[in-house]
């Protein structure tokens, strides 16, 4: 551990200056098969990473910077062989049947509010050159409008079935969105030296360095290759396994991003500094939060000042403590506990960028101006042998008529009824919500008896059974959020916004075009068999 530096992933501007004026800009960003070294002591591993060209591809990809208010044009081009590099599982909804057709790709910037054509749905996939798309691909030249709030997102591949290992391959890289205007006045760190992007995520490797995946299923006869969780021992930092970065005794801005498959971290310094919290996802907060260790769920931004001139040593760890599948699953061991190591320069530094009292406030939820009600029910099935089998939204497969369409420029209230025993981050595409109240459900096996059989929360009585122990939304994830931690056994009641939290304006594009938005559980084996619904805007 700790014997490779840190990189910072290259930059790329989504914009052009012209006489000191931010102007639209068109990228073309291709996805390549190549070498990249997670390790010093590892040979290099075969790897799918976005990049300008194969020679400055990246696992993760490159950090795209865009300005609030001007237009991003990315064509997404693939460049992968016909072959996959890891196992994939037929028998689970797939983009398609044969690789010898090449291998589906689709990218979604996650936190984007953009049109739906624009947003990588799971069926808008496709193959090398374009020969082959999904059913729902529309165009090739993808435009973000930036129009939003300005923050931290990740782009990454969204393709049917597939998302797990494309994802795993090397498919992720981070997105913000600055604007200048706004938050220069909070005087927040900026600038590459202090304000970095970490991708963290966890790996399996053999020792030839090719990327470990269990190529048998849990359920074998059912589902040959599928595993309801990846899990790999190596935590690696910005391509770089447990990394380390040599810091100045100064405050440094860390945009942390779980790109994880499955695995939540509990992120906590050795040395007990404590990380200061100013946005969760793409959202600043009100005020700046601090806290000690930080939970964060795949998918899930954290986005926090540390301060190292706080630091009583000369170095500190940044470890882990989230257990395996989180909550219940295993304690963490001697390699997925540590994530990176900072080494902290002795001298004394000028300090620059302070942290103000006040960040930025937007719209509270407006609960009498929610327009409809709705009950979402997360189910797991098992097989014989009690192994999960695949799950589902509402009972209902992906491919089952859309039920979710709500109106653009609405909000909505759902409740969440998690029945299973994982906690599932929810992702909801275009939508922003607050977490309202997390109750756990009493009687729970009477309750999921019933829902198992009727599937409809008002026929099953769900008021008789959401009486119990009520958790607190906690400090930091009280504002607007794109994921949420949805805790086994509880009913979670959010607030769910479609149409801008910075404005309450609605959006400048056809949101109730085709191919339409989808919301899913984001550990991404349970998305892949099918823990994904289709979302339909109408007018």
């Amino acid at each position: 551990m700790f014997v490779d530096e840190l990189q910072d992933m290259p930059r790329i501007k989504g914009y052009d200056v012209i006489n000191g004026v931010h102007v639209p800009k068109s990228l073309k960003i291709g996805m390549y098969n190549k070498k990249w070294k997670f390790h010093r002591d590892l040979p290099a591993s075969q790897v799918f990473a976005y990049g300008t060209s194969r020679y400055t591809a990246t696992v993760p990809g490159p950090t795209i910077e865009a300005v609030h208010g001007v237009d991003s044009y990315i064509t997404w081009q693939n460049h992968l062989p016909s072959k996959h590099i890891l196992p994939w599982d037929p028998t689970i909804p797939t983009a398609t049947t044969s690789f010898k057709m090449g291998i589906p790709t689709v990218v979604h910037l996650h936190g984007g509010i953009d049109e739906p054509q624009s947003d990588g749905h799971s069926e808008a996939w496709f193959t090398k050159n374009f020969k082959h798309h999904g059913p729902k691909w529309t165009i090739k030249k993808y435009h973000y409008h930036n129009y939003q709030h300005p923050g931290t997102m990740w782009y990454h591949d969204h393709a049917m079935g597939l998302t797990r290992i494309n994802i795993l391959a090397g498919l992720m890289g981070a997105y913000v969105i600055q604007q200048p205007n706004v938050e220069g006045p909070l005087g927040l760190i900026y600038g590459e030296e202090y304000d970095r992007p970490l991708v963290v995520f966890d790996r399996g490797f053999r020792s030839d360095g090719s990327i470990y995946m269990n190529s048998t299923g849990n359920n074998p006869s059912i589902h040959p290759q599928w595993q309801p969780e990846y899990f790999g021992d190596a935590i690696i930092v910005n391509g770089k396994a447990w990394p380390y970065m040599n810091v100045k005794r100064r405050k440094y801005r860390f945009r942390i991003i779980n790109a994880s498959n499955a695995r939540f971290f509990k992120f906590f310094f050795t040395n007990n500094m404590t990380f200061i919290h100013v946005a969760s996802d793409s959202a600043y907060h009100e005020s700046p939060v601090e806290l000690h260790d930080l939970l964060l769920a795949p998918s899930e931004i954290a986005d926090v000042i540390v301060d190292f001139s706080k630091s009583k040593s000369k170095s500190a760890i940044l470890a882990n403590d989230a257990a395996y599948p989180y909550p219940s699953g295993d304690p963490v061991n001697e390699e997925n506990s540590k994530v990176m190591k900072f080494i902290i320069n002795p001298n004394h530094e000028v300090q620059t960028g302070h942290i103000p009292q006040k960040l930025i406030t937007y719209t509270p939820p407006e609960i009498s101006q929610a327009s409809n009600t709705r009950y979402i029910a997360f189910y797991e099935y098992a097989s014989d042998i009690d192994e999960p089998t695949h799950l589902y939204i509402n009972g209902k497969s992906f491919e089952a008529p859309v039920t979710e369409m709500p109106r653009v420029g609405t909000s909505e209230i759902w409740n969440i009824i998690n029945l299973t025993e994982d906690n599932h981050p929810l992702h909801i595409h275009l939508g922003l919500f607050v977490v309202l109240e997390q109750i756990e459900l009493v009687n729970i096996e009477e309750f999921k008896a019933c829902m198992m059989k009727l599937n409809d929360a008002i026929k099953c009585k769900i008021s008789k059974y959401s009486h119990g122990k009520r958790t607190k939304v906690v400090l930091h994830e009280k504002g607007w959020k794109n994921v949420y931690k949805m805790m086994p056994g509880h009913v979670i009641k959010i607030f769910v916004k479609f149409s801008f939290i910075h404005s309450n304006e609605s959006y400048p594009f056809d949101a109730t075009a085709e191919p339409g938005y989808v919301y899913h559980c984001h550990i991404l084996d349970h998305e892949d068999n099918v823990m994904m619904r289709p979302l339909k805007f109408v007018n």
